[in-house]
C-alpha cells in the first residue's frame, strides 16, 4: 500500500492521504489490479481497508485517509462496513476521519446501487467522494441524484488545462455548481505549475499529484508547496 497526499493549497496543510493498491514489493497497481475478478473481488476490497488503516495508523497518518472501494464488491453495505468498524478500533483510527472514494476501475451501471452505498457510509460517518469526475459513470446524472463530500476532478480534464480554454471553461462551471452545493472539489493528477496557477484562478484549493508528492510506498511521504 502507498500513500498520496492530497493538499490544501490555501492552508499549506495536508488535508487528506490515499491509499493506493501496491504490492508487497511494491509492485503497481495494474499488476495488482488485474488479478481482481468476481470470485476474490469482495475479498480484495475487505483486506484494501484493513490494510490502508492499519498503516494509515500505524505511520501516524494526522489527516483524513481516502479509501478507494469497488462498488461491485459491496452486496450490503451494512455487511462490508462492519470490516472497516472493526479495524478503525483495532488500530484507534477515527472514523470521521475515513474518506471513501468509489473509484473508476469498473463501470456501475446502477446508480440506486451507489447511492445505497453512500448513504449508508454517511450514516457511520464516513465521508464520501467520487473519483475521476467527468468521466465514464461519474457524470451529472449521478450528482443529481446524489452530493457526496467531495469529487475528484478526471485528470485527463485538467492535463495541460493551461492550453485548452475549453477545459478551463467546463472545470470552472463544475467547480462553481460544487461551490453552491456544498461539495468540495480536488484537482488530481496536477504535474505542472502551469496547470495549479490556472486551477487556483478559479478558486480550486484541494489538489493531488506529482508537483506536490508522488506516493509514497507505507509512508505520508514529502510535501512540496511550489511558489506560483
Amino acid at each position: 500500500m502507498a500513500f498520496q497526499p492530497i493538499i490544501d493549497w490555501n492552508q499549506k496543510t495536508i488535508y487528506s492521504h490515499e491509499a493506493l493498491v501496491r504490492g508487497t514489493s511494491g509492485e503497481s497497481a495494474y499488476s495488482i489490479l488485474s488479478k481482481v475478478n468476481s470470485s476474490n473481488r469482495y475479498q480484495f476490497d475487505q483486506a484494501c481497508r484493513i490494510k490502508a488503516i492499519q498503516l494509515a495508523s500505524q505511520i501516524g497518518i494526522p489527516s483524513y485517509l481516502n479509501i478507494n472501494f469497488l462498488p461491485n464488491a459491496v452486496y450490503q453495505p451494512e455487511t462490508c462496513i462492519r470490516t472497516t468498524l472493526e479495524a478503525s478500533q483495532e488500530y484507534q483510527f477515527p472514523l470521521n476521519r475515513l474518506v471513501f472514494e468509489l473509484t473508476e476501475g469498473e463501470e456501475v451501471q446502477d446508480h440506486d446501487h451507489i447511492i445505497n452505498i453512500f448513504k449508508k457510509y454517511k450514516e457511520y460517518g464516513f465521508l464520501t467522494a467520487i473519483d475521476d469526475f467527468g468521466s465514464g459513470y461519474s457524470g451529472l446524472n449521478l450528482l443529481a441524484k446524489f452530493q457526496p463530500d467531495l469529487i475528484k476532478l478526471d485528470m485527463e480534464l485538467i492535463r495541460n488545462i493551461h492550453t485548452n480554454s475549453v477545459a478551463q471553461k467546463l472545470t470552472k462551471a463544475i467547480a462553481g455548481v460544487c461551490h453552491e452545493i456544498g461539495i468540495k472539489v480536488i484537482a488530481e493528477g496536477v504535474e505542472t505549475i502551469e496547470e495549479l496557477k490556472v486551477l487556483v484562478d478559479m478558486g480550486i484549493s484541494l489538489y493531488q499529484g506529482y508537483l506536490f508528492s508522488k506516493p509514497a510506498f507505507e509512508s505520508a511521504g514529502e510535501v512540496v508547496y511550489p511558489t506560483l
